[in-house]
């Protein structure tokens, strides 16, 4: 695991300045650097040593004659098999690393090498002949790749920090990926939160030649049920496709672990990973924040040892600039912050973990994708009457039975943008203090329903979560969070071949009226015991509705929601009543006050005072 940056050569000072932004990313690979310039590119790298840790894994990498070169960032789990094919046709390595199989890979089949290719991965080629890129991203979107147009500068790399440095690069803030934020929690298109700068999206390869850019898309998931075997066969078919996968994702030359929670994802890894050690996080003594009991117990059954940590509240506060520096972009999902820190305790230990990511969108484990199964009476009544009502809700505070009319007057289409809805358009419109050009969230999703628009309403809500919520939050805060901590995270669920097998699945061995992911449920019982494998979710919980109410933490808030950069951008008043609302107990208005108070955190990191 590793990172790199680079661009194209228009300046005099390219080594110093590549230096530079390269040092913007040290976390990502302390073990060693590298660089490669030329008139037309130059290539920066820095590394975190897991397969072949010797010297001849250190990159740029080239080829036999030297004309191309590699930076790459990620783990290619069944390179071993392509290294065998490419060596029957020639080719010859000078290191054993999965890098290199990348390089004659790409000489070899071109861009139908990404289709061979099983793991994660985010790595750019430089043609010295044709002065031609070539880069792509992973199938999911594990790894990131961001890049720029800044004139006639392109510029490339892990991280948008890495940017900074760049004598080119004009820092400024992109107002419709503000407004976008406010509604999704994260920034949910390739643009990003600096302007001219852009995220290459999951499945995509992009070739950049005399300043033109081609961007195509090489795979997509496609639901295609399979109503012929049963219950039991599904299971046995997760079982072993789980079990390669989580094999696969094991190779390394170093030490693995994994993280732990009470939850079946996490258990299911561990379990079958077979790992030394596990990892695990929490808040307190109230088993609402806190799995740590939960772990042990289950770590004692597998017979690992377990390393946990009880973040206090004062340590989550103190490390949320530092960690809004690490993401990059704001992202006002809390439990990123917790990541941080069981990143931080695995890092003392191992240089890779397991982790249960994707298992939810793949399988179906959302509690929300239960509500299109649910039958109530409300129902019954016509559409536009329902529709009527709801137009109406929409104006009365939100809350549970209020939130139940506007959702049940929607189409899917229109109600469902992800497993976060934090401000509507109408809310975010009256918070925001400036104009921006950011589209309607339903515009935003549209494609990706158009996508799946004969499916049922459970595929659909999946296909745009592995889309959305899954790349621009889950995958998001577990890259920049491991990284930050120079460990490699590792997410066996988000596997070609899983992923393969779960399009097959019909939903109603996915999902039912009493609980979620039915089938992998099942085929985790075969690994860890009934009350992990059936637990309802917790996610990552973090007590910030409680913290919110003491008058240290709002204080704090209360002090970001009058400051110069608040009222540049919002109508303060409205914030300060979202809060006191909070602290009253009227309403729980914790997801909407922390969605802001990130982004000005974050602000001030990029646009202000700093860290």
């Amino acid at each position: 695991m590793c990172g790199f940056v680079g661009f194209t050569n228009r300046i005099n000072d390219s080594n110093r300045v590549l230096g530079e932004m390269m040092n913007k990313i040290i976390h990502r690979g302390p073990d060693s650097e590298g660089r490669y310039i030329d008139e037309g590119i130059a290539l920066g790298f820095r590394r975190l040593s897991i397969i072949d840790i010797t010297d001849s894994g250190d990159q740029p990498i080239f080829n036999e004659d030297k004309s191309k070169v590699l930076l790459f960032n990620g783990e290619i789990y069944n390179y071993r098999s392509i290294r065998e094919e490419l060596l029957k046709k020639g080719h010859v390595f000078t290191t054993n690393t999965d890098s290199e199989v990348l390089l004659h890979g790409y000489e070899e089949y071109g861009e139908k090498l990404l289709t061979k290719l099983r793991g994660m991965f985010a790595f750019v080629i430089w043609d010295k002949n044709t002065k031609e890129l070539f880069g792509a991203r992973d199938f999911f979107g594990i790894k990131p790749f961001y890049y720029a147009r800044m004139g006639d500068t392109f510029l490339f790399g892990s991280e948008i920090k890495a940017f900074l440095p760049h004598p080119d690069f004009k820092k400024e803030l992109n107002t419709a990926a503000l407004e976008n934020y406010l509604t999704f929690q994260y920034s949910p298109t390739e643009e990003t939160f600096f302007s001219n700068v852009f995220k290459l999206l999951p499945a995509h390869f992009f070739r950049f030649k005399d300043g033109r850019m081609e961007i195509k898309r090489y795979w997509d998931i496609h639901f295609n049920e399979d109503n012929t075997p049963d219950m039991d066969e599904w299971v046995d078919r997760i079982s072993d496709t789980f079990k390669n996968s989580v094999e696969a994702h094991k190779i390394a030359d170093v030490e693995v672990g994994s993280f732990l929670s009470s939850g079946v994802d996490s258990s299911y890894v561990a379990s079958v990973a077979n790992v030394d050690k596990t990892f695990t996080v929490g808040f307190g003594e109230d088993e609402r924040y806190n799995e740590i009991g939960w772990a042990k117990e289950f770590s004692g059954y597998i017979g690992k040892e377990n390393i946990s940590k009880v973040i206090t509240p004062e340590e989550y506060w103190d490390n949320i600039s530092r960690i809004q520096y690490h993401m990059d972009e704001p992202l006002a999902d809390p439990s990123c912050i917790a990541l941080y820190f069981v990143c931080r305790k695995a890092s003392e230990y191992v240089k890779v973990v397991l982790s249960g990511e994707g298992a939810d969108e793949i399988f179906g484990g959302y509690n929300v994708y239960k509500e299109p199964l649910g039958s109530h009476a409300y129902k019954s009544l016509p559409k536009a009457l329902r529709r009527g009502i709801g137009i109406a809700a929409e104006h009365l505070p939100a809350k549970r039975g209020v939130n139940f009319l506007v959702r049940n007057g929607k189409e899917l289409e229109e109600r469902f943008i992800g497993n976060a809805y934090m401000f509507t358009p109408a809310e975010r419109k009256k918070l925001l203090k400036i104009n921006t050009s950011a589209p309607d969230p339903t515009q935003i999703t549209a494609p990706f329903y158009e996508k799946v628009k004969d499916k049922d309403q459970i595929t659909k809500m999946q296909y745009l979560d592995l889309h959305l919520w899954m790349t621009g939050d889950i995958l998001l805060k577990a890259d920049k969070m491991s990284m930050a901590n120079s460990l490699e995270l590792r997410v066996p669920f988000l596997d070609k071949e899983v992923m393969a097998l779960a399009e097959q699945i019909p939903w109603k061995y996915r999902v039912s009226t009493e609980n979620t992911k039915l089938a992998m449920r099942k085929a985790a019982l075969r690994a860890a015991p009934e009350k992990t494998a059936n637990k309802k979710k917790l996610g990552f919980p973090v007590p910030i509705r409680v913290w919110l109410k003491e008058d240290k933490y709002y204080g704090i808030v209360k002090e970001a929601f009058t400051s110069k950069a608040a009222q540049s951008f919002f109508n303060t008043e409205p914030l300060l009543k979202l809060l006191d609302d909070h602290r009253s107990g009227k309403y729980d208005n914790s997801r909407k006050i922390w969605t802001v108070f990130i982004f000005l955190k974050w602000y001030d990191v990029y646009f202000g005072k700093g860290i």
